[in-house]
């Protein structure tokens, strides 16, 4: 389809700049990039100005873990798009659970995220997913839906083309647990066609869906192998440089 696979690296709120160093220094010799693969770390915010230098000219890819659904102006404490994209981030996530739960970023919150961050001139990330009870309640395909067409009706239509989905289920998100490819991919062709009802065949076909939730190297093939499946967003194995590597290398 064209689609290039993207294996993002969410650090979340770990790794101090000595840290940071020696996981990218080690990715840098150790990584052997390939086409068709863009490989995204997602560091805490005071890091992505170290980031700019340490990924120089290694064809490796940064961005941000969230940012304000304003562009700049007076949000004490909020992070500027416009900023980040100025310091050379490439992606911003927007609406990772974690920050769907601790915050209470609400659809439409996300959506305004995501609408600033591309129009700042960054990809954006969007995380959708359902829990447990979601799930198990059937309740797990609307919520998703609602998800992503609050994206797609916040963000004007000639953009769509910067925007990344991420389907992570929250019960397997640093649980052990992870959705079996076939699980995962079920939701992914869901995604899928509601893209294409959204936006069309052409454009539903180029638009990248990742998945995130207790990817391993022991796990990351099977899950790239499935037809809908685009990429990764992962979390705690990003840390380690080994097992990171060997997730990327699956691909």
């Amino acid at each position: 389809m064209g689609r290039k696979c993207i294996i993002a690296g969410n650090w979340k709120m770990n790794l101090l700049p000595d840290q940071a160093f020696d996981l990218v220094d080690e990715l840098k010799h150790e990584l052997k990039m390939k086409p068709g693969l863009e490989v995204v770390l997602l560091p805490q915010a005071p890091l992505l100005t170290f980031l700019a230098e340490w990924t120089a000219e290694s064809g490796l890819t940064f961005g941000a873990q969230t940012s304000s659904g304003h562009r700049e102006g007076a949000h004490t404490g909020d992070l500027s798009p416009e900023l980040l994209q100025a310091l050379g981030c490439r992606y911003a996530l927007a609406g990772h659970s974690e920050r769907r739960q601790d915050h209470h970023e609400s659809d439409a919150e996300v959506a305004a995220q995501a609408k600033a961050q591309i129009e700042a001139g960054m990809r954006s990330i969007v995380c959708v997913g359902e829990t447990l009870a979601e799930r198990e309640s059937g309740q797990h395909i609307e919520k998703i839906q609602n998800q992503i067409k609050a994206v797609y009706t916040a963000v004007e239509p000639s953009l769509w083309g910067e925007i990344v989905l991420a389907y992570e289920p929250i019960w397997a998100i640093g649980t052990g647990k992870t959705a079996s490819p076939e699980q995962a991919e079920e939701i992914h062709k869901m995604i899928r066609n509601l893209l294409e009802e959204i936006q069309g065949i052409q454009m539903s076909q180029a638009t990248p869906i990742l998945y995130g939730g207790s990817v391993k190297g022991a796990n990351a093939a099977d899950i790239l192998g499935q037809t809908d499946i685009d990429g990764l967003l992962v979390g705690g194995a990003s840390l380690k440089a080994d097992e990171f590597i060997s997730i990327i290398q699956a691909y």
